[in-house]
């Protein structure tokens, strides 16, 4: 695995703006960043990240099945009383679900760590899936890559194949949602939305702040119409916080992703499968928060958080770092492992995970040791090396 430097594409804010990709740039700052990509062989793909991705996703679900039959872990993970039963219920009724995505620290030597799983709202999907492979089939064009490079990524097709797989198992009317004012979130659901009329499974686009609630308590559309099933790119924990959130139990409404993803988009799981699986060459020590000061070599995480928001990390040299945030509440200890240094840049593999299995990895980039919502978006390519020389 090395960075490398290149030259852009003269005309890639043109093509972005042909597919729709409005959120290249976020607050003037540049969030996708075709100035380097990350070159991988196909030995480091396959075996330091396509394998161990596929296997602790295994991993994750099999503790699923072990927080739904144990109030203590759903204690431990904070799911509020009213739906415990619920998102039970949801996973004894393996209730569909689309994909996740897996954030690991990597460097090319070692096992990936990982860091968490971001399996009910993941994000960077369009970028990941699509403008990269733009980006490669484009440089290779222009020779700005090695002939026969490729890249760790059949994120679309499997989102396609994995629409379909689902599709009989979809209730109807569907619809797709995501906050109004986010460019990002609303760009990630048309982009979903395209890949299921792929599939043949056509879905309306709605704002999450326009779904309205009948006089028999189930979800409706701007034109009343009960909601069968919802796409909802929007946090699980915040729709228990909410005042509509109470009716979800009784609703009869169909989401996707299904009830039991809280579970594992919960940094408790953490702990779970550090306890069920002490040792593993993919995991970080890790631990149940118990307050105090936080000891050197470790990072807190409250159970919630995103876009590396609300975070504390002592490292072993002492240094302390942390983020401000919203996110507030229980919280986990793990083990650090900090981001490897490419140049003063910190990269985080987010693998994705699409229909149970592993196909694509995107890369997100900060300054800081803790990746954040200003943290940019750098390509990938697959390059064999022999003795030292490219194989073209």
């Amino acid at each position: 695995m090395r960075r490398v430097a290149t030259a852009a594409r003269p005309d890639w804010r043109a093509k972005a703006a042909e597919c729709g990709f409005g959120f290249h740039t976020i607050d003037d700052a540049p969030y996708w960043d075709e100035s380097a990509y990350y070159a991988f062989t196909l030995r480091e793909i396959e075996q330091d990240l396509e394998a161990p991705s596929e296997e602790l996703h295994a991993m994750a679900l099999e503790m699923v099945d072990r927080i739904v039959g144990s109030e203590r872990h759903m204690q431990q993970l904070a799911i509020p009383e009213p739906y415990r039963d619920w998102i039970a219920q949801s996973w004894r009724e393996r209730q569909p679900h689309l994909y996740g995505r897996m954030d690991f620290a990597y460097d090319g030597s070692g096992p990936a760590k990982l860091y968490e799983l971001n399996y009910d709202t993941p994000t960077s999907l369009f970028e990941a899936a699509f403008f990269q492979w733009q980006w490669l089939e484009d440089q290779l064009a222009r020779g700005q890559l090695p002939a026969g490079s490729d890249q760790f990524n059949s994120i679309q097709e499997s989102l396609v194949e994995a629409f379909g797989t689902i599709a009989r198992r979809i209730a109807r009317p569907f619809h797709f949602a995501a906050v109004r004012d986010s460019a990002e979130d609303q760009g990630t659901v048309a982009y979903l939305r395209d890949c299921a009329l792929q599939a043949g499974i056509d879905g309306a686009l709605l704002a999450i702040e326009d779904i309205g609630l009948s006089e028999d308590g189930r979800f409706t559309d701007l034109d009343d119409q009960v909601i069968g099933c919802l796409f909802k790119l929007y946090p699980l924990e915040d729709l228990f916080r909410e005042s509509f959130g109470s009716y979800l139990p009784r609703a009869g409404l169909q989401l996707i992703e299904p009830p039991w993803k809280a579970l594992l988009s919960n940094k408790g799981i953490l702990p779970l499968l550090w306890e069920a699986h002490p040792g593993h060459p993919n995991l970080l020590p890790a631990e149940f928060n118990t307050g105090g000061e936080l000891p050197r070599g470790w990072v807190r995480k409250p159970l919630h958080s995103r876009e590396g928001a609300n975070i504390a990390m002592h490292l072993d040299d002492d240094r302390e770092l942390a983020t401000d945030g919203p996110y507030h509440g229980p919280c986990i200890r793990q083990a650090c492992h900090p981001l490897p240094d490419f140049d003063g840049h910190h990269p985080l593999i987010g693998s994705w995970v699409v229909g149970d299995r592993a196909c694509g990895i995107g890369i997100r980039e900060d300054r800081s040791l803790i990746t954040q919502d200003s943290a940019r978006f750098v390509p990938h390519a697959i390059i064999e090396e022999a003795r030292g020389v490219l194989i073209a």
